[in-house]
């Protein structure tokens, strides 16, 4: 009886030492498989700017979409993702090196402020106190000044989250920088998700009154790196009406019905389609039916790779700008040349010259309120 017992005994402790070793194997795999996926951030050096440290800062997913961002003007560098094949492809214009955004460029891919857009002859009067900013675009101010927040280094930290990971920057803005009264304390967080969307939430507080109009400047070409431009690509704008425009760009205060003109995006339409029918192109801000609510409010195809961005945001309005003033004089990433119509631009923004528009949405923060909104651009196939 003992040598049955013991016959039957070994081969039990066998069964269980290889089960319990089998599944701290199983276990720490799936350990493994869950370090693999979560995602890291890689920062690398990527120049020196007045003396300050500029890093690259590289995000990517379980899906193998890739963002790149540099905490020199928030700039994110370049978007990674994949066509209807699979194959990956940098959607976003810009530069292989820093040296390219140090010289005069059209803000690609930066944060762009304090106020984003025109405002008209560069000033404005709030509180009965008038403030003159520069007059960087014509007679008017455009995206900041001379030296917007597209041109500043940003403190910048990695961070991981529950939907992603990102890297947070912040800068404080002093009182007068380019004009504007009042120290603005602005923090960004861009943030990469696995569902392959790219967040961006805004958030700044000021110790005086004044105006605040944040986005992000990135041109966006679905094609990537092939060579097109973005006339063939299809784009959905929820909106009813846009603000109507003089000749130097600042809005009339006019809001138009986009029926029967070639404004109207209501349904999904080629851009190139009526291109020539707004003169210059366009370049004007969409007046958005989401009512102040989070929602998709854009939809931009690109048909023959198959790439597909859709916007999302809570913000009033949107500027659709077709790159009309790109001219062949930027070579940009892998020596592509950047000429007229060749990448494209959706800023979710409050209306230009608001700050002298009384009918607009407000933008002016005073001290005790905090300015906060989110955009996501997510990216898909079809």
């Amino acid at each position: 009886m003992k040598t049955y017992i013991k016959k039957i005994y070994k081969p039990m402790l066998i069964f269980l030492a290889v089960a319990f070793l089998y599944n701290c194997q199983n276990q720490q795999k799936n350990q493994q498989t869950k370090e693999e996926k979560k995602m890291n951030v890689i920062k690398e050096n990527f120049g020196n700017v007045d003396n300050k440290e500029i890093y690259l800062f590289t995000i990517k997913n379980e899906n193998g979409m890739e963002v790149n961002i540099t905490n020199y003007g928030g700039i994110v560098t370049s978007i990674l993702v994949p066509d209807k094949n699979g194959d990956f492809d940098d959607v976003v214009l810009g530069y292989d090196n820093l040296d390219g955004y140090l010289k005069e460029t059209p803000y690609f891919g930066a944060i762009v402020g304090r106020y984003a857009n025109r405002i008209a002859k560069g000033k404005f009067t709030l509180d009965g106190v008038e403030y003159i900013l520069a007059a960087n675009n014509g007679e008017n101010h455009l995206h900041g000044g001379i030296k917007g927040l597209d041109k500043v280094v940003w403190d910048a930290e990695e961070f991981q989250s529950e939907d992603g990971a990102g890297v947070k920057l912040h800068y404080l803005s002093p009182d007068g920088e380019e004009g504007y009264p009042g120290n603005l304390d602005i923090t960004v967080f861009y943030t990469l998700t696995n569902s392959n969307e790219l967040k961006i939430e805004y958030s700044a507080k000021t110790d005086k009154p004044t105006p605040v109009n944040l986005t992000h400047h990135s041109y966006f070409n679905l094609a990537g790196t092939s060579g097109r431009d973005i006339l063939e690509h299809v784009l959905f704008i929820d909106a009813d009406k846009y603000t109507v425009i003089d000749e130097s760009l600042i809005p009339t205060g006019e809001l138009r019905d986009v029926s029967v003109t070639p404004m109207d995006f209501r349904k999904p339409t080629t851009i190139g389609s009526r291109i020539n029918k707004v003169e210059g192109g366009y370049d004007h801000n969409y007046v958005l039916n989401n009512g102040g609510e989070f929602a998709k409010v854009t939809e931009l195809y690109d048909p023959v790779s198959g790439r597909i961005v859709e916007v999302f945001t809570s913000e009033p309005g949107i500027q659709f700008y077709s790159g009309n003033f790109l001219d062949g004089s930027i070579t940009g990433k892998k020596d592509v040349v950047y000429s007229k119509h060749f990448g494209l631009c959706l800023e979710t923004q409050h209306f230009p010259d608001s700050p002298n528009q009384v009918n607009f949405p407000n933008t002016i923060l005073r001290p005790g309120e905090e300015y906060k909104y989110t955009t996501v651009y997510k990216f898909s196939v079809r």
